[in-house]
């Protein structure tokens, strides 16, 4: 088993420095989750070296589940202190990323996750993310195709474009409790949700990002 988990975590890094010279896959502790360690891009990485072809390159790729964004730990966080919300559930992370937020589902309780993800580089990435913090979820590719029923779906800064707005109606259509993490929609004012937090943040390895992207904010839905 560890061999087979260590080739996959090759197969990550391979695609990885394909894109961004210098790039490595460590496992990585969360600052605000101690409990998780994630396969990461490696912090030391030359982001001020890189040129128009590979900074062109990493656009190509946007290897979202080599980052824990400051949404997903804000979330992985929540769960884990309020493991009410998951304990015997069934919950679905949409756009998992690099699995944080079901891995933290799963570590607070639930009975089932089923992490999904149209990027199979992050699927793979969850599933070693898995193996590292030895907790069980499921992975789909296709949010469609889940026949299960879910308790609980997870979002975390999955709104970065206007056009996924139109998930949050799809969510409480399939599910009675959405959670949904932002750092990047203002006046968030959607039918069937309510802020219920705001959190400071941070991306794991630092992006140096705007500091209005470290203001991650938390939203319930709720069906009618």
């Amino acid at each position: 088993m560890a061999e087979k988990v260590n080739h996959h975590v090759q197969l990550l890094e391979d695609r990885l420095a394909a894109h961004i010279p210098g790039a490595r896959v460590v496992p990585t502790a969360l600052p605000q989750c101690p409990e998780l360690s994630l396969y990461l891009l490696n912090a030391d990485y030359p982001q001020h070296q890189l040129d128009a072809q590979a900074m062109q390159g990493i656009l190509n790729y946007p290897a979202y589940w080599a980052f824990c964004w400051a949404s997903g730990q804000v979330l992985a966080r929540y769960l884990l202190d309020h493991p009410v919300l998951v304990s015997g559930k069934t919950v679905l992370d949409f756009g998992c990323g690099s699995g944080v937020a079901a891995l933290a589902a799963r570590l607070a309780g639930a009975a089932r996750v089923i992490a999904c993800d149209i990027d199979p580089d992050a699927r793979l990435a969850t599933r070693c993310n898995a193996r590292l913090n030895h907790l069980e979820v499921e992975v789909c590719g296709d949010f469609s195709t889940v026949t299960a029923r879910a308790d609980l779906i997870l979002a975390a800064d999955v709104l970065y474009d206007r056009e996924n707005l139109i998930w949050l109606e799809r969510f409480l259509r399939r599910s009675p409790r959405v959670l949904v993490a932002d750092s990047r929609v203002r006046n968030f004012d959607y039918a069937g949700y309510r802020s219920v937090a705001q959190v400071s943040s941070g991306t794991i390895p630092d992006l140096e990002e705007s500091a209005e992207f470290a203001r991650v904010s938390l939203y319930e839905g709720q069906a009618d």
